[in-house]
This record gives C-alpha cells, sequence and structure tokens, in this order.
C-alpha cells in the first residue's frame, strides 16, 4: 500500500519525535544512542536531541550510556482510551462473557491495517505472544480485523489491497486477495467473523461488531480459544449468542 505524501501542515519533526517513541518495544527496551539512531534513521545528532527532550519531559530516562522509555509514556495511550468512555464500563461485560463462557474475551479498533487492543479479559494465555490493552495484531488474519475491515468505504478497502501481498503466518492463512475480498463480503452480510488457525496453529476466534449511536462498526469484540477446547462451529453455536448479547449491553452503556 502506497503512502500518501505529507500535506502542508505536515510537522516532521514532530513525526521524527514520535519515531524515536516507536523504536523501543520489547525486543529494545533501553538502547544506546547509535542504536535509536540506526532504528530510526536519524542522525546521531538529531537521535540525541529527540530522546534528551523525552528525558527532560518524564517520557524518557538515560543512565547515561543507554536510553528507555519511562512510564510517563503510558499517558499518551491512556489519553486515547479516556475518551473512548464506553471501556471502562464495558471492561465489565467482558468479564461477564469470560466468566459465562471460561475464555479470553477482548475488544479492538482498527488503526491502518492492524487492530489494537483497547480492553481485554484473559481467561488463560491461548497464544504464544501475551497480549494486552495497546497489543497490536494484522487486521486481515484476525476475527476483529476482519469484522472492522469488512464495514470500512469500499474505496478505502480498495487502496489497503492494491497491489498487497500477504505472509503465510500458518498452513491456515488465507493471502489470496480475491478470496479475502469474498470473506470480507460475507462477514459484512452475516454480521459476525470466525478465524480458524490462520494468526496462530490452535487459536480459533469468533468476533461481532460494536457500533456508536449512529450505527457505524467502530470496534468489534471477539472470543478466543484453542482448538484443542472447541471446534468453529462450536464457537458459531455457543459462543456467538453470548457475543452478540454483550455487544447489545455494550451499545446501550455508550
Amino acid at each position: 500500500m502506497t503512502a500518501s505524501a505529507p500535506g502542508k501542515d505536515y510537522v516532521q519533526a514532530f513525526a521524527r519525535g514520535l519515531d524515536v517513541i516507536r523504536a523501543f518495544d520489547a525486543d529494545h527496551p533501553r538502547m544506546t544512542l547509535s542504536q535509536v539512531a540506526e532504528r530510526t534513521g536519524l542522525t546521531r545528532a538529531a537521535a540525541r536531541r529527540f530522546l534528551l527532550t523525552l528525558v527532560d519531559e518524564g517520557y524518557a530516562f538515560s543512565d547515561g550510556k543507554t536510553f528507555g522509555l519511562a512510564p510517563r509514556v503510558l499517558d499518551l495511550g491512556f489519553a486515547y482510551l479516556s475518551t473512548l468512555g464506553m471501556w471502562e464500563s464495558a471492561q465489565t461485560v467482558l468479564t461477564d462473557v469470560t466468566r459465562r463462557i471460561g475464555e479470553s474475551c477482548s475488544a479492538s479498533v482498527l488503526d491502518g491495517d492492524e487492530i489494537v487492543y483497547v480492553a481485554r479479559v484473559a481467561a488463560s494465555r491461548i497464544m504464544t505472544v501475551g497480549l494486552r490493552v495497546g497489543s497490536r495484531l494484522p487486521a486481515f488474519h484476525t476475527s476483529m480485523g476482519r469484522m472492522l475491515l469488512a464495514h470500512l468505504p469500499p474505496a478505502e478497502l480498495d487502496r489497503m489491497l492494491e497491489g498487497r501481498t500477504f505472509e503465510k503466518l500458518t498452513p491456515n492463512t488465507v493471502t489470496d486477495t480475491e478470496e479475502l475480498r469474498a470473506i470480507l463480503k460475507r462477514t459484512a452480510q452475516q454480521g459476525w467473523s470466525l478465524t480458524d488457525q490462520e494468526l496462530e496453529i490452535g487459536l480459533l476466534s469468533i468476533a461481532v461488531p460494536l457500533r456508536d449511536r449512529t450505527g457505524r462498526v467502530a470496534a468489534a469484540i471477539n472470543v478466543s480459544t484453542h482448538a484443542s477446547r472447541t471446534t468453529p462451529q462450536q464457537l458459531i453455536d455457543t459462543v456467538l449468542p453470548v457475543l452478540r448479547e454483550a455487544a447489545g449491553k455494550i451499545v446501550s452503556i455508550v
């Protein structure tokens, strides 16, 4: 997918500062100045200015040799979550789903071609990668992602799929663009989405949409489980009605 050129109001310095923050992750929790410069494509001098500014503002720390993000950086994410008034109340609904079904229940929103978790109640760890609020997964291969993609304007979805290739994450991963289009069309029509071991072997997931007061699909909720405990048909028969009920409760809260 080709990124559009920045507009005349684009502040490059600000964007580069965000690049510095995003350079830190689970594999790079602490880095030297040179490592940050390399991961961001900045000069050492520029990287140093951004890092020291983050330190001065309390969003990063330094021991004199390496840098790392400080807890205050969480304010940036929680500032977003606090604008979504539904999630604090919705957490109670997700907890009830997990209690009734005994499986993890989550909510996410779409950000580009990824989903971002905005609420989660974990029953057990079913994936090799731990999931939490703020975690990201590829939208095209997840039940919540497909639910959200299915409700994009057609032109926007076309732009996302144009010239796109997909990695075969498991033997079940759908990588054919036309097949994905058909899946998304069916998802929009039936009102639910199910993925069967496409993201990770053993992982089954079923999702339904969350609509805002205008009827727009703004988010999705899902239940994830392991193939050793259930089947896709059992998810449709027993979990889907519970998820739909939960979605109705969350919408009524908003």
